[in-house]
C-alpha cells in the first residue's frame, strides 16, 4: 500500500518539525528542513513501506538536518552578504546610480543564469535546492555560481 504523504504531514509533522528544530536550533531552517522531510518521502513513496512511519520520518529529518549542519560548516553562505546588503540598501540616487553601474559590470562578466540564481537565491530568499531545481542545475552547480559571483563582485570592488 501506498505511503499517504498527506495524511503523514498532518499526523507527523510537529514530531518531526520538533526534531528539525532540536537539530538545526532556528525556526526558519528547521521549518525549510521539515518540509525537505516531506518531499523526501513524496520522492521516494513508491519504494518506503507503510511501517513504522515515526521512526522513517525521524530518521530523514535527522539526516536531512545533519547534512544541512555539515554544509553549512563546509561553505558559510553568510561571509559575502554585506556587500550585497550594502548594494541593495542603497538609499540616495548616487549610491543607487554607483550600486546599478557595479552590478551591470558584474552580470557582463557572468552568464546571464547567474543573474537569475542570484536574484533567486539572495533576493526571493530560495534555499540552494529550490534555486537548484528551478534553474536546472545541481545544488553544487549554484553553489559555484554564487562563489563565482561573489569573487567577480570583489574584484569589481576592488578596482
Amino acid at each position: 500500500m501506498a505511503i499517504d504523504v498527506e495524511a503523514y504531514y498532518r499526523r507527523y509533522g510537529p514530531q518531526v518539525l520538533r526534531r528539525c528544530r532540536f537539530l538545526l536550533r532556528d525556526e526558519e531552517k528547521a521549518v525549510d528542513a521539515m518540509h525537505d522531510v516531506f518531499v523526501q518521502l513524496l520522492r521516494y513513496q513508491g519504494g518506503l513501506k507503510n511501517s513504522a512511519p515515526s521512526s522513517l520520518l525521524h530518521q530523514i529529518a535527522t539526516r536531512v538536518c545533519l547534512n544541512r549542519l555539515r554544509g553549512a560548516r563546509r561553505r558559510p553562505e553568510d561571509k559575502d552578504d554585506e556587500l550585497v546588503l550594502r548594494i541593495a540598501a542603497a538609499e540616495d540616487t548616487e549610491a543607487r546610480t554607483a550600486a546599478r553601474g557595479l552590478l551591470d559590470r558584474l552580470f557582463g562578466r557572468v552568464p546571464a543564469s547567474s543573474r537569475d540564481i542570484a536574484v533567486l537565491h539572495l533576493v526571493d530568499g530560495m534555499t540552494l535546492e529550490e534555486t537548484a531545481r528551478e534553474v536546472g542545475l545541481s545544488v553544487s552547480g549554484v553553489r559555484k555560481r554564487l562563489r563565482a559571483l561573489s569573487s567577480a563582485l570583489q574584484e569589481l570592488e576592488a578596482a
